[in-house]
């Protein structure tokens, strides 16, 4: 888009033109005009502007022929019809020819300025998801197809990841739920020299011991009741690729020892089985949890996890990296509207200001599935507000996260909140103690001792 943006306006009544010329000049845009149709036609065809108000109805050329050529010669040019009240029907029907409004005669100026401004920000949002998709296949370039991002601090873990994955070494990957776990063990696996096998994957959260076991190591037939044929476990099948274990903290002790030795032998027996079987397998753990204080704690053998923890690859939250939060954005719109075979759309600049403001205690998944939901509400080719989530569209408060991403103590979220109060009670502290439910001295020592004036 120009900046100055660059609007003709084309219209064969002298006034008309001079009016509408008039009342945008002082919204500082630049404006050019022609008084007949072939004029405005010869201007769409030897300039570039970013909208055009044409009146439908004219002698020779009428607003449908320009409209037509805008269409043909700049696509993103935005077209508005201007129309009388018994042509209304005619401009219903230019903007499902692509038209982007009509303003109607007598028309208001505030109206008029709000028409162009909305078609001014829909270029803009155009351009900049056309932006934020190049950057996408700027990253894809380099082999970061599953995980898009900018921020510094996922880019030094990624470049780590790419440099130990041909070592074959073990790999623990910690991060909250939704930050993408899986996706970087896939990322370790693809730059690694098992990559022709698939990965194979186990939440060991989902099943209890037993079941555990037999989905791990397999099973000969007779081996219990219902064991009707053997069955190769994971492990075994993922020989010669890797294994990825979700959610290690929740296997059971027992487990952990059974896993320890498989580590360490390169061994396994099936359930009911005599022998032992060779098996060559990279093994890649994940856990949501502090996995150290589970070690402490005796709930996570002190041997495994040395031999899980060669090297340790820590995802922040995405609180902690909101300029992907754009970019991410985008990907999702991009990778969900294909799925529903419709249109990208985009997001509204109100959406974007509340996705970046917001903490997103689920992560990653989170948004994704918050512009999925909004792919499949919208139906103008731009989500709004009113198709968030009403708990995101309500959201208010900052949650639990400082600026960096980590967890504020109690105090931190004390001052925040007392500010907050105040605020909305206009600083009114008598309200704001009823509010917070504590009587007015009491208030009056946090804010000295805050600092709060």
């Amino acid at each position: 888009m120009h900046y100055p943006p660059r609007i003709l306006i084309i219209d064969d009544e002298e006034l008309a033109l001079s009016n509408l010329a008039h009342i945008l000049k002082k919204q500082d845009y630049e404006i050019v005009t022609a008084d007949t149709g072939p004029k405005g036609l010869n201007a769409v065809r030897t300039e570039t502007f970013d909208v055009v108000l044409t009146d439908l109805k004219m002698e020779k050329v009428d607003g449908m022929q320009i409209l037509e050529e805008c269409r043909k010669r700049r696509s993103s040019t935005e077209v508005i019809m201007i129309t009388g009240y018994a042509t209304i029907d005619s401009a219903i029907e230019a903007m499902k020819m692509g038209a982007y409004h009509y303003i109607s005669k007598p028309y208001r100026i505030d109206a008029v300025r709000k028409i162009v401004a909305d078609a001014l920000e829909k270029i803009k949002l155009r351009e900049e998801n056309l932006q934020l998709k190049q950057e996408i296949r700027k990253l894809q370039e380099i082999g970061q197809v599953k995980i898009v991002t900018k921020d510094p601090a996922v880019l030094r873990i990624l470049e780590t990841a790419r440099q130990i994955a041909p070592t074959d070494c073990n790999v623990l990957i910690t991060g909250e739920s939704g930050t993408g776990k899986e996706l970087l063990a896939r990322f370790v696996h693809e730059h690694s020299r098992r990559s022709s096998l698939p990965l194979m994957a186990v939440n060991c959260g989902t099943f209890n011991e037993e079941l555990l076991t037999n989905e791990l190591f397999g099973h000969e037939k007779g081996a219990f009741t219902g064991a009707h044929v053997s069955k190769p476990g994971i492990m075994e099948l993922a020989s010669g690729s890797t294994l990825f274990l979700d959610e290690i903290t929740e296997m059971s002790v027992n487990m952990q020892a059974k896993l320890l030795r498989v580590i360490q032998e390169r061994q396994l027996m099936r359930l009911g089985g005599t022998s032992t079987i060779n098996v060559d397998v990279r093994f890649i753990a994940a856990t949501n949890r502090n996995i150290q204080d589970a070690v402490a704690s005796g709930e996570f053998r002190k041997d495994l996890y040395y031999r899980l923890n060669v090297v340790s690859l820590g995802l922040p939250p995405l609180a902690a990296r909101k300029n992907d939060i754009p970019l991410l954005a985008q990907f999702f719109l991009d990778k969900h509207a294909k799925v529903m075979r419709r249109d990208t759309p985009a997001l509204s600049k109100e959406v974007l200001e509340i996705l970046k403001g917001y903490d997103f205690p689920g992560n990653v998944r989170e948004l994704e599935n918050i512009i999925e939901r909004g792919i499949a509400l919208s139906t103008e080719g731009v989500i709004e507000e009113k198709h968030l989530p009403d708990d995101i569209r309500d959201f208010q408060i900052t949650t639990y996260r400082r600026p960096d991403g980590g967890l504020p103590t109690l105090e931190e979220q004390e001052v925040r909140y007392i500010k907050q109060v105040l605020a909305e009670s206009g600083g009114n502290k008598t309200m704001a103690a009823e509010i917070l439910g504590i009587d007015r001295v009491s208030l009056w020592r946090k804010i000295k001792r805050y600092e709060l004036e």
